[in-house]
């Protein structure tokens, strides 16, 4: 009588092979696998798209900033095609269970400003010519892109939308930053933003449709923080089935101020937790054997 159930036992199990090995039987790394997948069309035998986890034991290590200028972080220092490779070494430190670490971009699209700008909302989307080629070399390179929006006094959801047509791409996801989450009246940098866990929710809803909609492997959703007022109400921000959601603590200064900043603000029961080291702003930066010895552990490491 079981052995209906020991066959389809055995059928996943072939399956989970099929999706995450290559024949030579190397493991293939998240990004590349989605991409492999989509470019194929291939399809489950409902329709929809096999959805490897990104979160599958190994470390996720990012370079961050915007295109064109290393005034908001290392990666703008230099071109996608030196980034990776600059990435990389900064991974190697970070395997884990035997698993290299994922490279990944992290891509400021939408910047806060001072000033109001013509539309009001105190941002300003940086051009898409200049995100193609970070959307294309995190393709090609097998690592993952995330998109990071600062808002200013729009909303999460709103802008977001603007980068559907990235967001679109099997590798790319989403990352939004409180602190730069205005009110009514408050102007970034003077300031330091909120959100509440409603506009997270609702932006991961949409992220999470899209996702679906499109039959997109998981995506990664990052919330920013680093004090607990910036999410109002965190308890209530919704794990979404499409997405591997991030609680991102960006504190620096020394060891022990960061660790206290991430004991205070970590919620490892809502979120897969990550991890900022600051190239300049740290006081004796953290080593890789160091962040790994974290608890809650972390998931997710950028260079700032």
């Amino acid at each position: 009588m079981k052995r209906p159930a020991l066959a389809l036992l055995a059928l996943g199990l072939v399956l989970t092979l099929a999706v995450t090995q290559r024949a030579d039987g190397d493991r293939v790394a998240p990004a590349q696998d989605a991409a492999r997948t989509v470019a194929a069309g291939e399809r489950t035998a409902d329709g929809v798209l096999p959805r490897p986890h990104i979160f599958d034991g190994r470390v996720l290590v990012a370079y961050y900033g915007t295109a064109g200028t290393g005034a908001l972080g290392v990666l703008g220092e230099t071109s996608p095609a030196k980034a990776i490779a600059r990435v990389k070494r900064a991974a190697a430190p970070f395997a884990r269970n035997g698993l290299p670490a994922q490279p990944v971009f992290e891509l400021i699209v939408t910047v806060a400003d001072a000033h109001p700008g013509k539309d009001g909302d105190y941002n300003h989307d940086i051009r898409p010519a200049a995100v193609r080629p970070w959307v294309d070399a995190a393709r090609e390179a097998g690592a993952l892109l995330v998109l990071d929006i600062q808002t200013g006094r729009a909303d999460f959801p709103s802008v977001a939308k603007r980068w559907e047509w990235a967001l679109r791409e099997p590798h790319v996801g989403l990352a939004i930053d409180p602190e730069w989450r205005m009110g009514p009246g408050q102007v970034p940098g003077r300031v330091i933003g909120s959100v509440s866990a409603w506009e997270v929710n609702l932006t991961s809803r949409w992220l999470e449709e899209l996702t679906a909609r499109r039959g997109l492997p998981e995506k990664i959703f990052m919330v920013h923080q680093f004090r607990s007022s910036m999410i109002r109400n965190i308890g209530a921000v919704r794990a979404r089935p499409h997405l591997a959601s991030v609680q991102h603590i960006d504190g620096f200064g020394t060891p022990g101020q960061k660790l206290a900043t991430y004991r205070a603000v970590a919620r490892p029961d809502l979120f897969h937790m990550g991890f900022k080291l600051f190239y300049d702003e740290d006081v004796r930066r953290m080593s890789a054997a160091q962040v790994l010895r974290i608890r809650p552990r972390v998931d997710f490491v950028s260079f700032q």
